[in-house]
Formats: C-alpha cells, sequence, structure tokens
C-alpha cells in the first residue's frame, strides 16, 4: 500500500495518488473486458496506464488485488445509490427491490467483463472468490447494506434473526448476480425482473419470520448454508456456535 504522508503536502499528494490509482484500475478493467482477465498482465496493465511496472505493483500487489479493488468500488458506489433508495422507501419490498435493481444499473457496463471473469471467482479457493477471506471487506460492505434495508424498515424482526436475515438477503443477491452473468436478454430485462420478484418474496419471508414457530427454521436455512456453502464457514459466522454458548 502507499505510504502515508503526514506532512503539509498530503493532500495534494494523496489525491495525486488516487488518481494514479483509480487510472491504473480503470485501464485493468478495461484490458480485462478486452482481452479478457487471464491474456491481461500487469505489465500490460502499466503499460497501458502509463506507468512503471513498479509503480502498478505499489498500488496493486497483483491482478487479484485490482478484482478486490474493483469489488469495493461496486461495493462503494452500490452503497451511495442504495442510501438514496433507502431514504426514500420505508416499505421493505420496495426497499430490497430498490437496492437490487440500483446493483444491477451500477454492475451493466461490467457484464461481458463478468462472464469472461466468472470462471475465476466461481473457484472456492480462489481469492476472487466472492466468500474468500481476501473479499472480506466488499462483502462486509455488502451485507451492510442489507442491515440497513431491513433496519429501516417497517417490518419487525425478532432480536435473534437481526444478525442472520442480511446476510441471507445478500446470499440472494449472490443468486441474482450469478442468474445475471449468464442473462442473455436485452438490458439483462430477466435480471430486473427477477430482483423485483425476489423483493417481493424476501418481504414475504421476512413478515412470516416474525412468528416464533418460523424463527427456528430461519436459523436452520442460515446454519445450513454456513456449513456446506464454499467459503461460508470463513466468511459468515456459525449460528450454532452461537446458540451453543
Amino acid at each position: 500500500m502507499p505510504a502515508k504522508n503526514d506532512g503539509p503536502e498530503a493532500g495534494p499528494q494523496s489525491s495525486k495518488s488516487e488518481q494514479t490509482r483509480a487510472l491504473i484500475l480503470e485501464t485493468a478493467m478495461r484490458l480485462f473486458q478486452e482481452r479478457g482477465y487471464d491474456k491481461t498482465t500487469m505489465r500490460a496493465i502499466a503499460t497501458e496506464a502509463g506507468v512503471s511496472v513498479g509503480n502498478a505493483y505499489y498500488y496493486f500487489e497483483g491482478k487479484e488485488h485490482l478484482i478486490q479493488g474493483f469489488y469495493d468500488r461496486i461495493a462503494a458506489e452500490h452503497r451511495a445509490v442504495a442510501r438514496e433508495v433507502l431514504e426514500r422507501e420505508t416499505d421493505l419490498e420496495a426497499r430490497l427491490a430498490g437496492v437490487l435493481t440500483a446493483w444491477l444499473d451500477i454492475a451493466r457496463p461490467y457484464h461481458e467483463f463478468a462472464v469472461q471473469f466468472f470462471k475465476n471467482a466461481a473457484d472456492p479457493d480462489s481469492p476472487l472468490s466472492p466468500f474468500s477471506p481476501e473479499s472480506e471487506h466488499a462483502r462486509e460492505l455488502a451485507i451492510s447494506v442489507h442491515r440497513e434495508v431491513l433496519a429501516g424498515s417497517k417490518s419487525k424482526v425478532a432480536p435473534e434473526l437481526r444478525d442472520v436475515l442480511p446476510e441471507l438477503m445478500w446470499l440472494a443477491q449472490m443468486g441474482l448476480v450469478l442468474y445475471w452473468v449468464f442473462d442473455r436478454t436485452e438490458e439483462r430485462e430477466r435480471s430486473y425482473r427477477l430482483a423485483r420478484r425476489g423483493a417481493r418474496l424476501t418481504a414475504r419471508g421476512v413478515s412470516l419470520a416474525r412468528f416464533r414457530v418460523l424463527r427456528p427454521l430461519v436459523l436452520e436455512i442460515h446454519e445450513l448454508f454456513t456449513d456446506f456453502l464454499p467459503g461460508m464457514t470463513r466468511a459468515l459466522p456459525d449460528p450454532g456456535r452461537k446458540r451453543e454458548e
């Protein structure tokens, strides 16, 4: 990571440093789309960006870190746009539908890249997996959006489900992302339909979860994903362990 500068020039230098970092990331994304992830080298990225190879590695240790930078940027952009939805909506279905469609809007320019890149991200042992330890920052940002979706809605949520439901909602979003990768309809129209219908079903599920008899089922579903979905044991806490304590 770039060295911190606490001197009087820290502001301008920081701004220039951020611009260089953004340039390298933008260049990498363009080359990944044009040439594919596997065929794009750090040297090619540095050349296209007009920086030295050493400078490129100064900001990003490798291609995997460039993808993590991309994840973080998408997550931050999504959080900012989602906040606009969450400030005007209180109905859970409307909040969730708005958040999911906002993600589709932001991700639209990167669809072809996502198709090429999917085989790398789908590997559960890859640092590029959304469930990997390396993706924790972007993942936590995404889950925090769903916490806000739930917390600011009119829906009543049992205390024991307040942490579990946002994680399940994020997993549902990952299902939408997977569908979006393979969606070949014009303007990804079916993905938008899936987002809206998924939001409706999720809202109904949250409403039903207020009944005490159904809460163990929700916890069991969460535990099922934690135990069996590759990477989830590292990504999310084990609810069974919490209950045992």
